[in-house]
This record gives C-alpha cells, structure tokens and sequence, in this order.
C-alpha cells in the first residue's frame, strides 16, 4: 500500500508542476521604437553613402531577402541621384506578433536631385524582425498594398537625361519604349506651348496594384486609368514635386498611336502645371487632349468614337461635362474625356488655337472660366455649349 500511496503522490506532484508551468503568463513581445529608429537612421546613412553591403547588413541575420531588397534600394538611389532621403519613425502599427516581428508607421521623404524642387513623400510601414544578434533587423518597406514609392519595392531600371528622368519597374521590359514616348512627347507640346522648359519625371511600377500603392490609393484605384500626372506626396501644394504614373496593365493593350497619345497628354498637365491647377477638369483634360491629338493622323471614329456612341444612345449632352464625369470610377469615363477635346476643339476652330491657349492660362490663374473664354475666345460659355451641341449632332449623324 505504501508503494501504491507513493506512486500516486508522485504523480500529483508531478501534474502539479505542469499546472504551475501552464498557468505562467507568456513572455510578452514588445517594440522597440528607440532601435527602430537607429536602424532607420543608419538606412539613410547607407543610402546617402552608397554603401549596398552596409544596408544588407540591417536585414536580420540569416534572412538574404530583405538584405537583397536593402541592398537594392541603395543601388536605386544611386541611378536615381536620390537626395534629402529621410526616414522618420511615427508609431507601431498593430500588435506585435509571436515571432517577434512587428509594424511602424514611417515617414518617408526624398527628392530625384535635378528634378525635384525638394524632398516629399508620405507615411510608409516598415516592418522589423527581431535578429540573432540580440537586436532588430529591417525585414520589408511598404508592401501589402500600403504606400510604396517605386524605388523602395525593387530593382528599376532608369534612363535620365537633361530634360526626363524615367524609372521603371525591373520585372518590366518596357524601357526603351517608355523612353521614346517621353523623348517624341516633348516636341509634340512645345509646338503648342513653346515657352515650356521641359523637366519630366516618369514613373512605371510593375503592376496597376502597384500603382495605386505608389499614389497612397485604395486598391483599384487606378485599374482603368492609363496615367496620372501628379504630386510626389498627393497635395495640392503648387511647389510640390510633381511626376507622371503610368499604368503598365493599361499602356501595354494600347497601340502604339494610343501610348504615345497617353503619354503627350500627360507632359501636357506637367507643362501647364496642372497637378495644382484651379482649371475645371473639361478644360484641363480637353486641353491634354487638343495638343496631344493636334498633329495626329487618326479618324475622328477613332479619337471620338466613345463620345459619338455616347451622343447616339443618349442624345446631346444638355452641358460640358463635369469634374464628377472625370472620377477615376466614374461611368462613361473615356467618353467625357473626348467630350472635353471636342470643346477645346471647337474653341480652337471658331476662335483660333491662340484663343485657346490664352483661355487655358487665364483660367490656370484662376480666372473663372466663363470669364476667359468671353475675353479671349469673344464667346459666352453658353455660345461655346451651343457650338460644341451643334458640332457632336453632326459627328454622331
């Protein structure tokens, strides 16, 4: 019995421990904002230096990825000229997870030097690992459909010159096109507006997913769209950097003409500064449109063809379309954007391309539109409306 008793006591005791052991809390993991931001801090130098071994070595050990992609970013920069390149940590960003491994909130700014007035940018996730080392280590910049400017999700390809600087996606094979575009463009809106300087950034992210994490958008955002020329940070701010975006899931089912339309009528907003511009969106993309199509040999079906099956399923627009017709969801998009040519079209013809152009800067003053086209065009905007009425019931007949 004795034996028995003490088996049974032995088993208690042991069933007790494992009890003790069960009910202890967890370890808790927490952040480290003081090392996160050293190790930021010791990005930038990487990147200000040109030093690709030195940002491999602030990945975690053992885990060649995020080194390669660290490593990668500087390489960047380097082609890119990247200057005032600031990384400022801002919060945590979700719990930390049981590896150890945890999110922050990161200011990001940077400027393309020979391009770019000064350096903006927006507020970035960077995540962090912990390492063998006792320390933390940088495991992914962006990502995950957050903001993610080009240069900081891979490899690009870069091509810059005195007038354009272009970057694209290195898992793209569209380089030399994307150049070309740029080079042919820039002519094309200096027939119309000579007086331009030209100073062109073009950027090219691998997907239209991409795309829209480069301009801090929903997913989907921009699925449509084939360019958007706008700020570096997405403000309104007239001395804020402005680049073009291009679509490469768009540009690549276009034909060539097509692209290289796209293309011009995005120099055209950079020319006129219209990121910024008070211009209503008729006018502003009408006015893209006038000078990238002026000298293009393609029959009115096909430059106007979504306006005139527009027109003959449901009449003559009662008024120039309006900023809501230019949303980036907004039904019969494309057709809006041809609307708006035919008026700047029809401006041009009954009062001169002069006239037209001196409408686009006046209202690029701010100078209510209806105003500047009675000064410089000799019509009320209800004239122009009746004009532009007349000319698609032609079209579409």
């Amino acid at each position: 019995m004795s034996a028995v008793l003490a088996l049974v006591a032995a088993v208690l005791f042991v069933r007790g421990d494992e009890h003790e052991v069960d009910s202890a809390p967890p370890a808790v993991r927490t952040a480290s904002p003081g090392e996160a931001s050293a190790l930021l801090e010791a990005f930038e130098d990487a990147v200000a230096a040109g030093d690709e071994e030195g940002a491999a070595g602030l990945a975690p050990d053992g885990d060649a990825e995020p080194g390669e992609l660290l490593a990668t970013v500087v390489a960047n920069a380097e082609a890119l000229h990247v200057r005032g390149f600031d990384l400022r940590y801002v919060d945590q960003v979700g719990a930390v997870a049981p590896d150890g491994s945890w999110n922050a909130a990161v200011d990001v700014r940077f400027a393309f030097d020979g391009f770019d007035s000064r350096a903006v940018g927006g507020e970035m996730q960077v995540a962090f690992a912990p390492d063998d080392r006792d320390g933390i280590g940088i495991v992914r910049l962006g990502g995950g459909g957050d903001y993610t400017p080009v240069w900081l999700a891979g490899p690009v390809e870069v091509v810059r010159t005195a007038r354009s600087l272009v970057l694209v996606d290195g898992s793209r094979r569209e380089t030399r096109e994307v150049v070309q575009r740029v080079r042919r463009a820039i002519p094309v809106v200096r027939r119309v507006l000579p007086q331009w300087q030209p100073s062109v950034v073009v950027e090219v992210p691998g997907t239209a997913a991409e795309l829209d994490a480069a301009l801090d958008s929903p997913a989907g955002t921009y699925a449509g769209i084939a360019a958007v020329t706008t700020t570096v940070d997405r403000s309104n701010d007239p001395g804020s950097p402005v680049h073009v975006f291009v679509n490469p899931d768009v540009t690549r089912r276009l034909r060539v003409d097509g692209a290289q339309v796209v293309m011009s009528h995005e120099l055209v907003h950079v020319a006129t500064d219209a990121a910024t511009s008070p211009v209503d969106l008729w006018l502003l993309e009408g006015f893209a449109d006038y000078v990238a199509l002026r000298d293009v040999k393609l029959p009115l079906s096909t430059t106007a063809g979504r306006a005139i099956a527009l027109v003959r399923r449901d009449g003559v627009p009662e008024h120039l379309p309006s900023d809501d017709d230019f949303g980036t969801s907004a039904p019969d998009l494309e057709a809006s954007y041809e609307l708006a040519w035919l008026a700047c079209r029809t401006l041009a013809e009954r009062a001169g391309e002069d006239a037209l152009v001196a409408v686009y800067a006046a209202a690029s003053d701010g100078v209510p539109v209806a105003r500047a086209v009675a000064t410089h065009a000799g019509l009320s905007l209800a004239e122009l409306e009746d004009l532009w009425r007349a000319d698609l019931r032609r079209l579409a007949s």
